[in-house]
């Protein structure tokens, strides 16, 4: 009987006073029907120096990651990987990563190995082993290992729902690109 009253009061209140409820209370207590979810479309970025690029939902922003040379073609040692963010979701500016996303999420740690070739890792997912390097073309790549086979990866997918902010409900990471020995398109799907 009190639920009734309150909810009465409050339905009162707000039709009499107009105050407006809250979206979020709205769909809240509207359990009964769900809208379809959105599918959505996720553009392809080029650049001369990209070497990959990362994108996730529940929006279209995609992290760059682009070579970092000089004039010359001459790699930065000190970070031969330079990632920054592509905001398609707003009005599709370039916008440097923070010191959050740099440390913790998106930022890379690299190590040369030898001269022009770089052990490349996330800083939040180390398993992901990648290595920046020249090709036969005589460009450099990112390099990993997709379905079992030496690819130059493209595209990094990383399908979220719900989690936090600090930790993320990752339900599974796509891995696209191109197999090395014969430029096949190649896929692959994992749970980090």
């Amino acid at each position: 009987m009190r639920l009734l009253i309150t909810l009465l009061s409050f339905f009162t209140l707000t039709a009499f006073t107009g105050l407006k409820t809250s979206p979020a209370i709205t769909a809240a207590s509207d359990t009964s029907r769900k809208a379809p979810k959105k599918e959505i479309h996720f553009p392809d970025p080029v650049g001369i120096n990209r070497l990959f690029y990362v994108q996730r939902d529940p929006n279209t922003n995609t992290v760059i990651y682009e070579l970092n040379a000089n004039r010359n073609g001459e790699l930065d040692a000190d970070q031969p990987v330079h990632p920054y963010w592509i905001k398609y979701a707003d009005k599709g500016q370039k916008d440097e990563l923070n010191y959050i996303q740099r440390k913790f999420a998106y930022g890379l740690n690299t190590k040369e190995v030898k001269p022009g070739v770089f052990d490349v890792r996330f800083v939040c997912y180390k398993k992901l082993a990648m290595t920046l390097m020249k090709h036969t073309d005589g460009k450099y790549h990112i390099f990993a290992t997709i379905g079992k086979k030496q690819a130059i990866l493209n595209r990094i997918f990383a399908k979220i729902e719900g989690g936090s902010f600090w930790l993320p409900n990752i339900v599974y990471v796509e891995l696209k690109g191109i197999e090395a020995e014969t430029g096949k398109e190649i896929t692959e799907r994992f749970k980090p």
